[in-house]
């Protein structure tokens, strides 16, 4: 049973529609006013009254919420009603003046569908939640690029497959690039006559048509398209990305070697791409005074006793401002400032164990508080049911046209569907959340370790997920810490310093932690209280 609060709080309901992503389930403005509404009822809270709004919550400046934020700081309500807490802010300005407001007892009580906020409990959880709409947010517009990084990450080229080969996408049995069984074995043989015979492009292009190889769209390969092919590196089990080169985990079809020879047989020398090296962060940062992004180079130094040293450098490309006054910097130096970061959120492994047993618990807390819910969406499933199958009956026996039928059968099968989806949201929420927390406190941990000792595309791929918005000025990497990652760059050096005093079987103990951490900072304490 849901316990009815006795108080003279008053609330604004306030409901915001959004079109992106997996929020397109909640139909529409309507329908959470309608099931709010409900929810309050059996709560026995007060609404004052009820704000709609259709604009983005991406940053700052709806009016109707800054509305409501005034009235509340005047006193005209103290609570809010609210879907999701999303749906009150997914930009850190809005967000941070809601989790204030509420820190502060200016707002006594935040309700949404599924859960209860009130001062009492858990900020940086409630501020994680907040960090991790935030950082939704962004991976709306970053979506492509992300996956291009894990596809790059992982080993595989990130856009369509030359010649030979086949994306998939689909089928969980073959990897996400393969073999094409068509043109896999005729383009092998291209590749044999062009190194045994040292024949020309335009004897390759003769020799396709001969064998009637053909595009996956069943059209002749055009001329231009040999020189291309005869000079990817992919052919050998590499790809090259944005004037990069990375190794691949798909098949080769020849080996380096091969391929070396391929090129002093078409040209005589080198190809440019194969002199480049591989370096961890370009593309990733920009240069703080003039925005031109920022490249790498080696350099070769030769001392006067005959040893040679080789040195990676950073530098601005200076595309945007050539008088750009910014100097090169040492990869070893950027390095060390990467690793400065992550040792600033880096949290210790007890802690990390002792904070997810103990938002495991929460998280059962919260299955039981949800089940209430799912029983009343369940009946209202089977209602729906019923009177689906009595508006048959009625139609069977002719009691209703065949218009009101259908108007009547659409609307109730969409009222169905709603309650439907309603259900797999609150299941997929329960579960979520708790699998971003682990994400984030992991990272925390062993990111540092993990970067230390890990290849060129793992280093990459860390600064990736540690920071946005990378910019290099004076020597120095700036970096934007995702959302809520910036949470641990607090706290963390308050977690090591006390973990630091303790025996490792009185850390993960809530009881015999509580004492130091509660003397250290009464907001982290409330990690131990009950709302995640």
């Amino acid at each position: 049973m849901i316990e009815k609060i006795k108080s003279p709080i008053k609330y604004f309901l306030y409901a915001r529609k959004s079109s992106e992503g997996e929020d397109r389930q909640v139909a529409s403005v309507t329908s959470q006013i309608e099931e709010l509404k409900d929810l309050a009822q059996k709560q026995g809270l007060e609404i004052l009254c009820i704000l709609t709004e259709e604009k983005s919550a991406k940053a700052p400046g709806r009016p109707i919420f800054n509305r409501m934020m005034t009235d509340i700081k005047n006193g005209r309500a103290q609570g809010i009603i609210c879907w999701k807490l999303d749906r009150l802010a997914r930009n850190p300005v809005d967000g941070g003046e809601i989790g204030w407001l509420l820190q502060e007892s200016t707002i006594e009580h935040i309700q949404t569908f599924q859960r209860s906020y009130y001062p009492t409990d858990n900020v940086l959880m409630m501020n994680l939640e907040f960090g991790m709409a935030t950082q939704y947010v962004r991976d709306l517009s970053e979506n492509i690029k992300r996956g291009q990084r894990k596809k790059i990450k992982d080993g595989w080229l990130p856009h369509k497959p030359p010649l030979g080969y086949l994306s998939n996408r689909f089928n969980s049995n073959l990897p996400p690039i393969h073999k094409d069984p068509e043109r896999f074995i005729l383009v092998r043989q291209l590749w044999d006559i062009l190194l045994k015979k040292q024949c020309s492009i335009n004897t390759l292009f003769q020799k396709a048509n001969d064998m009637g190889l053909t595009t996956t769209k069943g059209t002749l390969v055009v001329k231009s398209k040999f020189h291309e092919i005869f000079r990817n590196p992919f052919y050998y089990g590499h790809f090259s990305w944005k004037e990069e080169l990375y190794p691949g985990n798909h098949e080769p079809m020849i080996s380096r070697s091969e391929f070396m020879l391929a090129q002093r047989i078409i040209s005589g020398k080198r190809p440019d791409f194969l002199n480049k090296h591989i370096f961890a962060f370009t593309g990733m940062v920009r240069c703080g005074e003039c925005g031109a992004s920022i490249t790498a180079e080696n350099k070769k130094k030769e001392q006067k006793n005959g040893n040679t040293h080789h040195y990676t450098y950073y530098r601005c490309t200076k595309r945007i401002n050539p008088a750009c006054t910014q100097k090169t910097i040492r990869d070893t130096e950027l390095e060390r400032q990467i690793i400065e970061t992550l040792d600033k959120i880096e949290i210790p492994s007890d802690f990390h164990k002792w904070a997810i047993r103990s938002l495991k618990e929460e998280q059962g807390k919260e299955v039981n508080n949800n089940e209430e819910i799912l029983k009343s969406q369940r009946r209202k499933i089977d209602n729906c049911k019923k009177r689906l199958n009595s508006l048959f009956e009625m139609r069977l026996n002719n009691e209703i046209e065949k218009e009101e039928y259908l108007q009547r059968k659409n609307k109730l099968v969409e009222e169905q569907s709603k309650y439907e989806q309603l259900i797999a949201d609150t299941h997929h929420r329960t579960r979520s959340w708790l699998d971003d927390a682990e994400k984030f406190f992991s990272f925390a941990e062993t990111a540092k370790e993990r970067f230390e000792n890990g290849n060129l595309i793992a280093k990459r791929e860390i600064l990736a997920c540690l920071g946005s918005n990378l910019t290099l000025i004076d020597r120095k990497l700036n970096i934007e810490l995702q959302p809520p990652l910036h949470i641990f760059l607090r706290y963390a050096p308050k977690l090591r310093l006390v973990t630091d005093r303790l025996e490792p079987d009185q850390v993960v103990t809530g009881q015999r932690v509580s004492t130091p951490l509660l003397d250290q900072d009464e907001l982290w304490w409330r990690i131990g209280d009950s709302n995640p």
